[in-house]
């Protein structure tokens, strides 16, 4: 934890030299391919459901195993359950359900101490009845739990038109890819069960046979929700019947689509759900373990993405190498440094030749767009995201225009980010207009997010670089953005963040954004966010804001500081101009957060999770709290979400901070 202090000022010098520390940390952590990358850390499902897949698809020996059953075993907590981000207030039915029967499949006795404390907060919270439908489909798929208590997922979604509201296209790029190996799984609903001695009869302590195991009724008064949960319930009739046709040329498709978007690396969309479906789809239509594709997949599940702790072997659910890299270089940018330095050039290089070239799914809505974004991963190219090609173009804009690279580049990634923006004239993070709410009400969608629409944290991102392109207020495309930023801020001032935590990660980002593209730094709407900030300052200088401020208004901006969020605050009040004597004041405050936590080889300490997969409100927007109460499904232990651990982010985002206060002080 990083210590405590006494909010002081900051001297220019003491932030030079806090920098200079932080840019030798960084030059040290470049690896020998001359980009950065840190771990990406989620929460237990990640290793507790790959230990189930290993069952799933008859992998006897992988050499990982004892030490990814170590890092589960170290992720548990206190009450025997365990959570989905570090610090919150309670932990996840579904994330120890799973942790459990991962455990007992791999040998770990019922009366083991840890099982017992896991078992009794499971029964003490409903049991496995109250978890999710993903939990349910990996009970289901080891015998744990019969297939008609989960929801349904026909592969014929395949053959639906980009017209009809649940064709494929209008579900997020991780739902979609997640959504097609589920339903050759739902169609073909198959059953490798646990061995005798390893089955889950101790959850079922009155009995299997007094457990409801339909799926549940939906609790909300809208009649659409009934109407989709009594469809769900005619298509799983209609799986068990004898005759269903059509079904073979679907389920053909499915794995045609499945194998078409397995990525170079051998993953699937980048990240671990839709990977490991894949894998066990593929299993399920008689691919062997050698076989070329299914090899590759579950054969290249090990370093980068496998990463070896002193606490056990953490299966990442994402790598980050273009986003780690280049937030560094903006970072170093913002320090003085770039393409005459040799280190960073190198970097340059490495990131130039991730850009992708060729088309993805995106392309579905946007026929005419050539490619030219960048993915977040290693490998990802069905999947560029905006966020990423934002800062790369942030990046590439800074660099200079004297190598021809680089302007081919910039030109390629602008008229793609321009094109991919939606209808209202912001930009989501993967998809334009992925916005089609009613899919997010089908009985299926009840964990995280099935949509991408439009959002202010990544909208900003993109406003910012295209004002490092020099467009301004009066290009109709930014003044539209803004626009929709200044619609989109909340009563108080803040903005929301869907993709960090939280409103100091969205309005961390919107406040450069506007500065960028010349808005005026004085007007109500961006001192009233201003004054936000300095409202929810610490009393030690930083920043800092829980989770679960994604389910408690109350938290808003709530939290202890952390180097992250403190950064994030501080690059909205430099790029406001510290007009203010007391914006000036909190600003040295906030650095001198910085230089007093530093650590002695040039870094912060930081175990909050700040970043943000899912919220878990389901169609992937903000919402109103105060008129969802009682209806949003999670409390704030985000049973639904999906929460995330950058460990770099408690790195680049000061080390951009220090560089950008040193010119503001300079002229203080």
């Amino acid at each position: 934890m990083p210590q405590q202090v006494k909010a002081r000022f900051a001297s220019p010098k003491e932030v030079q030299e806090c920098m200079e520390n932080a840019v030798g940390w960084t030059r040290r952590a470049q690896n020998d391919e001359n980009y950065w990358v840190a771990r990406l850390e989620s929460n237990s499902s990640m290793e507790a459901e790959w230990l189930l897949a290993y069952h799933i698809l008859g992998i006897e020996h992988d050499p990982k195993t004892e030490s990814v059953i170590e890092c589960l075993l170290n992720m548990q907590r206190k009450d025997g359950s365990w959570g989905v981000y570090h610090g919150a207030e309670a932990g996840d039915l579904n994330a120890t359900v799973e942790a459990y029967a991962a455990l007992r499949v791999h040998g770990h006795a019922a009366t083991s101490d840890h099982m017992e404390r896991a078992r009794a907060y499971i029964l003490e919270h409903g049991g496995i009845a109250k978890t999710r439908g993903f939990t349910k489909i990996w009970l289901a798929m080891c015998g744990e739990w019969p297939w008609d208590g989960t929801p349904t997922l026909p592969p014929e979604i395949i053959h639906f038109p980009l017209w009809f509201p649940f064709n494929l296209y209008n579900f997020a790029s991780w739902a979609r890819a997640t959504m097609v190996p589920l339903s050759v799984i739902s169609a073909r609903r198959p059953v490798v069960p646990f061995p005798p001695e390893a089955r889950l009869d101790e959850l079922f302590p009155e009995g299997r046979g007094k457990v409801d195991v339909r799926l549940p009724y939906p609790t909300s008064g809208l009649f659409i929700q009934k109407f989709l949960y009594a469809a769900d319930r005619v298509l799983a009739a209609y799986t068990k019947l004898g005759w269903q046709p059509g079904r073979e040329n679907a389920i053909k498709l499915c794995i045609e689509w499945i194998v078409r978007r397995q990525e170079a690396d051998g993953c699937w969309a980048g990240i671990q759900p839709p990977w490991i479906y894949a894998l066990m789809a593929l299993k399920t239509e008689g691919y062997a373990l050698d076989h070329p594709v299914l090899e590759k997949g579950w054969r290249c599940f090990d370093e980068p993405w496998a990463v070896e702790q002193p606490q056990g072997t953490f299966l990442q659910a994402c790598t980050s190498p273009v986003w780690d890299t280049v937030l560094t270089q903006l970072a170093l940018l913002d320090c003085g440094y770039g393409p005459r330095d040799d280190f960073f050039q190198k970097s340059l290089d490495w990131m130039l030749g991730q850009q992708i070239r060729t088309v993805g799914d995106w392309k579905m809505k946007s026929p005419e767009l050539e490619p030219g974004g960048w993915c977040f991963e290693y490998e990802n190219d069905y999947y560029p995201d905006l966020d990423d090609a934002a800062v790369a173009m942030m990046v590439l804009a800074r660099c200079g225009s004297d190598d021809p690279r680089v302007r081919e580049a910039l030109a390629r990634a602008e008229q793609w980010v321009v094109g991919m923006r939606s209808s209202n004239g912001a930009w989501g993070a993967f998809d334009k207009d992925n916005n089609e709410r009613l899919v997010s009400l089908i009985p299926f969608c009840d964990f995280g997010e099935v949509l991408d629409p439009p959002s202010v944290d990544v909208t900003s991102h993109v406003v910012e670089a295209l004002g490092y392109l020099g467009r301004d207020m009066s290009d109709p495309v930014v003044m539209k953005a803004v626009e929709y930023i200044r619609s989109e801020q909340e009563d108080d001032g803040s903005w929301f963040g869907r993709w960090g935590v939280n409103y100091v990660y969205g309005t961390g980002a919107a406040l450069p954004a506007l500065e960028k593209v010349g808005e005026n730094m004085r007007c109500g709407y961006v001192l009233k966010a201003c004054d936000w900030l300095v409202d929810h300052q610490n009393e030690d200088g930083g920043w800092g804001e829980s989770c679960a401020s994604y389910m408690d208004n109350d938290l808003r901006g709530v939290g202890e500081s952390t180097a992250s969020q403190t950064a994030w605050a501080l690059l909205g009040l430099i790029a406001q101009g510290a007009t203010e004597e007391r914006y000036l004041d909190s600003i040295r405050r906030g650095l001198a957060y910085l230089v007093e936590t530093q650590t002695k080889d040039g870094t912060w300490e930081e175990e909050a999770f700040t970043g943000t997969g899912f919220p878990g409100y389901g169609h992937g927007d903000r919402t109103d709290l105060a008129r969802a109460d009682g209806t949003l499904p999670q409390g704030k232990e985000l049973s639904r979400g999906f929460m995330l651990r950058y460990h770099m982010y408690r790195h680049y985002f000061p080390l951009m901070a220090l560089g950008r206060a040193r010119h503001l002080l300079s002229e203080n």
